[in-house]
């Protein structure tokens, strides 16, 4: 590969992550537009759904973001330009970027149906570069944080945020769950989530940020079914076994898997 496609890669998700940053800052209100949980008509707040997280959930985007920007910043120095590792996930950190602004603004329009696929190929994108970080390891501790914590932080939160924003669509347009209680889809979908929790944590042999990430939404969708004004028991209940489920699985995997490399060098996030 040429020195100039490195660099036009490295440019890409320099600027990919600044045009990330301005969708936050829309996305949150804080430049004049609608907060997320109040914008297409509240469909994502947390009395929308059974499985809402609490409105505190989503400061979990401040370590997200920050890991973008880090990461950003961190890939593009010279001694980043012909890494393979980051060649082979560059792009993918970029167009994970992009469509994180494009979801923001569908919700901002009101276009609370668009937002579905594109969050659904954030989804797929992350996993692919979440892949990529598994199948190699981190140079350094630097690389271990901004990198790979970043991309488990992000999978992880996108995995519950993606089952929120599905259910919200499906709440907004009427599904009336046929006839089943509103109580029994939280659950399953809640038991969705932790089963992708546990196959997370599988395949990247007990890394911690995603399973921390996916944990810390489904805590807040029991916070918010025990003290908002949808309560549910048993969604709540469901979402802190598999917190539980998750945590303990991945915790274990972890320490198998730290036993079996440390004699091989760093162990990701």
């Amino acid at each position: 590969m040429k020195l100039s496609n490195d660099r036009l890669r490295q440019t890409v998700v320099l600027v990919s992550a600044i045009l990330a940053i301005v969708g936050s800052f829309i996305g949150s209100g804080a430049a004049g537009g609608t907060p997320i949980q109040n914008a297409s008509g509240g469909a994502l707040a947390a009395d929308a759904t059974p499985i809402a997280p609490d409105g505190p959930a989503f400061g979990i985007w401040t370590p997200i973001y920050l890991g973008l920007i880090a990461y950003a910043i961190w890939q593009f120095l010279p001694a980043q330009t012909t890494d393979a590792r980051q060649r082979t996930l560059g792009y993918l950190v970029a167009a994970s970027l992009v469509l994180n602004a494009a979801w923001i603004l569908s919700i901002q329009f009101d276009l609370l149906a668009l937002s579905v696929p594109v969050i659904v190929l954030l989804l797929a994108v992350l996993i692919r570069a979440f892949q990529l970080t598994v199948a190699s390891r981190p140079k350094n501790l630097v690389e271990t944080i901004v990198a790979d914590g970043t991309i488990g932080l992000y999978l992880g939160w996108v995995s519950i945020a993606t089952a929120a924003n599905v259910t919200a669509v499906l709440v907004a347009a009427g599904f009336g769950g046929f006839g089943i209680s509103a109580d029994v889809w939280g659950v399953a979908v809640i038991a969705l989530a932790g089963l992708v929790g546990v196959l997370i944590a599988l395949s990247g042999h007990g890394r911690l940020a995603p399973s921390a990430s996916l944990c810390w939404g489904l805590a807040w969708i029991a916070v918010a079914r025990l003290t908002g004004t949808l309560l549910s028991t048993p969604a709540a209940i469901a979402a802190l076994v598999a917190v539980v489920v998750i945590l303990t699985v991945t915790v274990t995997i972890r320490i198998r898997s730290s036993s079996s490399t440390s004699t091989r060098g760093l162990v990701p996030a």
